[in-house]
Order: C-alpha cells, then sequence, then structure tokens
C-alpha cells in the first residue's frame, strides 16, 4: 500500500531530529524503527539532501549542518549583535503607543523587546520566557504569556497548546524571527513546531514583520513558515546581497524590505 505523503513527511523530519542527536544513521537501524523497507528509507534520504538537510553516505547518512543546524539561544546572544540591534532599532520605531503586538522567541526580537520600555499602553503577546520576564520588569505593559511544550535551551513555548491560544487573539503587529529565507522556499526554521507556532502568529497580526539579519539570507532551513510574498516586512542589515535582495523584490511586490 502506498504511503501517506503526510506520513512520510513526518517521518522524515524524525530522521533529522535522530540524526541531529546522534550525529550518523544507518538505513539498517532506520528500516528497523519506522517499520518500512531499504527503498523507502533510500527515498526519505535523497529527499532531506536535496533540501541540504543531511547528507548520504554508504549505508546510511551524517548531518548537513547548513540546514537542520540551530544554535542554542546562549550563543545566538553573541553573534550579530551589532546587526540585531540595527534590526531591532528600526523595529521599534514601527510600534506605536496603544499598539497590541506579538514579540516572536529570538535573540532579535529581545533586542526589540529591551527598546519599548518609552513606549505606552502596550499590549504584548509572546511565547518567550526572557522577554517576558524583562517586560515585567521595565514596563507595565499588559503582557500574555502563551503556554505549551517547553523548547528546551531556546525558553520558549510551542505545540498546539500555544497554537490555539493564538488563534483566540487578534493583534496590530507580529515582529517574527526566523533561521532562514530563500526567494524560492520563504521563510524557514529548525523546528516544524515553531513554524507552526509562528504560522499562527502571522494569522493573528494584522500586519506581520519578519526580523532577520543578512547571514540567514538565501537560506533554506527545515519547516517552511510562509512564503516571501505572505510577509508585509522584512528587516535586514548591510550586509544583505544587492542580488538577493533585488531578487526578493520581483518576487513579491507588497513586501516592504528594510535594509538598516
Amino acid at each position: 500500500m502506498k504511503e501517506s505523503t503526510l506520513f512520510a513527511e513526518e517521518r522524515r523530519y524524525e530522521i533529522v531530529k535522530l540524526l541531529d542527536a546522534s550525529g550518523k544513521l544507518l538505513i539498517t537501524s532506520l528500516c528497523e524503527k519506522f517499520d518500512v523497507s531499504p527503498a523507502t528509507i533510500r527515498s526519505d534520504l535523497r529527499a532531506l539532501e536535496q533540501k541540504g538537510l543531511l547528507k548520504r553516505t554508504h549505508g546510511g547518512a551524517i548531518p548537513a549542518r547548513n540546514a537542520a543546524f540551530e544554535l542554542a539561544t546562549r550563543a545566538k546572544e553573541v553573534e550579530r549583535i551589532d546587526e540585531k540591534r540595527r534590526i531591532a532599532a528600526h523595529a521599534a520605531t514601527l510600534v506605536k503607543d496603544g499598539d497590541t503586538i506579538i514579540i516572536d522567541t529570538g535573540t532579535t526580537t529581545m533586542e526589540l523587546a529591551k527598546l519599548l520600555t518609552e513606549k505606552a499602553n502596550i499590549k504584548v503577546v509572546t511565547n518567550d520566557i526572557k522577554i517576558t520576564l524583562f517586560l515585567e520588569e521595565h514596563t507595565n505593559f499588559e503582557i500574555f504569556l502563551l503556554g505549551g511544550m517547553l523548547r528546551r535551551d531556546y525558553h520558549c513555548a510551542m505545540g498546539a497548546t500555544a497554537i490555539r491560544q493564538i488563534r483566540d487573539l487578534n493583534v496590530d503587529k507580529a515582529f517574527i524571527g526566523v533561521n532562514a529565507l530563500s526567494v524560492e522556499k520563504g521563510f524557514s526554521t529548525p523546528s516544524l513546531e515553531l513554524a507552526n507556532v509562528k504560522k499562527a502568529m502571522m494569522s493573528a497580526a494584522t500586519t506581520t514583520i519578519f526580523l532577520i539579519d543578512s547571514q540567514k539570507l538565501d537560506r533554506v532551513s527545515f519547516a517552511q513558515i510562509a512564503g516571501i510574498d505572505e510577509a508585509d516586512v522584512l528587516i535586514t542589515d548591510t550586509g544583505a546581497d544587492e542580488s538577493f535582495i533585488n531578487r526578493a523584490k520581483a518576487e513579491s511586490k507588497h513586501l516592504d524590505i528594510v535594509v538598516v
């Protein structure tokens, strides 16, 4: 019987997670784990290699860090901090007194939160614990902390509970961070669960604003969040390749691209 597309997608996601944890996988062990044939696993590995998520070897696979790998938050906090602060500074100008906003988890969005302390009558929805604690201590904002499954080492909530909560909300603006942006594949992130939370954030917002430093441009990660034409604003830094910016503008006439 032919496998469903959904099952194949879920199995391939689990393969990437296993590979990230172990550093190496064998076809024989994957066949046993998923109770499928070697031909099915080889097909999975070919599909994942085409996406840049792994490298096939004789009898198995090894990681391709460029797509599946993600730095823990502690490492991200010191990486390209000047660029992140410039991006956050422009994003802060888009927040007006009285706004209701979503602030997604991330180090660039954390820099945004730090710049909002002089704003008034702001209502903030976030899934990030650190952002919540900072805003609680430094502002009198009304804060709605999303619940759900904790993503370890990234201090944020994700999963079905967070998504259900977001679906009941309507906000003016959503400030979202991502790990990769490709003109062809759109915005993406290594975590399928987190991608689904970000999709829900976009649906709740009148305006969606992506914050992404130039190092993440022209790249693809595992789970797609949205096509490039589904966002309203993209804020990046001056390290962005001009040809990429031109291609992005040509692909989406709707997207406002700001380089700071």
